[in-house]
């Protein structure tokens, strides 16, 4: 398999294994707790994409007029404590309790002499057996502190076990990059273009020289609760930062097309 030339990510796992069958469907408890979190939008046009992408393959650029229906979407990622919830109704194991492993970030091991095992292009990602979205940073660890954080460890299949049990879905790319704009036009960042603005952090990301040092200066070394800092315009937190998030679609260029802007579009 082809090493992506994301900045930081790690190469994925192979080939995933498919996501088992569920047994039941979500209790009335788990569907209220995954309702009372959606913020409704209400779509229309936005420029899709940014004009200067900084990092050419992700394929952002040049932005596209698309237009959206109107849309559901959680407050905050899906948290240690939900993520529990799905997987104890459900008995569904996740894409690295069946292969028995995932990548690990080097500065949470204690030992990187016991995990040698790395992308040849990303190898601050270190194979750890065991880990899992409960055991972190692989065995002896847990969530216990860190039930309000984000679900990490998850595969695509994960994330869409958890809707298909829910009865909810995965937001498109087009309707996640919306959500996260959160009403602004021409900027950067949620909240404007200053990566760290005058009134101080307002997401969690690498602080310090990486991969080797982080200085923490917004308060979160690894991921932070999942609605830490201030919302943005939509009432959503973090959607940038903290960590990774899935959405419905395939990774690839969206295509321009002719004439009218595209509704709706998965890519």
């Amino acid at each position: 398999m082809e090493t992506p030339k994301g900045c930081c990510a790690p190469q994925g796992a192979g080939l995933a294994l498919p996501a088992p069958a569920l047994a039941a469907r979500a209790s009335d408890d788990l569907k209220a707790a995954i309702s009372g979190q959606m913020v409704p939008l209400k779509g229309g046009f936005f420029d899709m994409g940014a004009a200067l992408g900084r990092y050419p393959d992700d394929m952002d650029s040049p932005p596209r007029r698309v237009h959206l229906s109107p849309f559901r979407i959680g407050r905050t990622t899906v948290t240690n404590r939900l993520f529990r919830q799905f997987a104890t109704e459900s008995g569904y194991r996740t894409t690295a309790e069946v292969e028995g492993w995932s990548y690990v970030f080097h500065l949470f091991l204690a030992d990187l002499r016991a995990w040698p095992d790395h992308p040849l292009q990303t190898p601050w990602w270190r194979k750890v057996d065991g880990a899992y979205w409960a055991a972190p940073e692989g065995p002896g660890s847990d969530t216990r502190d860190r039930e309000d954080h984000p679900a990490t460890h998850l595969s695509w299949f994960d994330g869409q076990a958890l809707a298909d049990f829910t009865d909810t879905r995965l937001p498109t790319e087009a309707e996640w990059e919306f959500a996260a704009r959160g009403g602004l036009k021409g900027k950067r960042f949620p909240w404007g273009n200053d990566l760290v603005p005058a009134a101080g952090h307002r997401h969690n990301t690498w602080q310090g020289v990486f991969p080797g040092r982080n200085s923490a200066e917004d308060g979160f070394v690894g991921t932070c609760p999942a609605d830490h800092y201030a919302p943005n315009g939509y009432g959503l937190h973090n959607m940038t930062g903290n960590v990774w998030e899935w959405v419905q679609d395939d990774f690839g260029p969206l295509p321009l097309g002719k004439g009218l802007p595209p509704r709706d579009p998965v890519r």
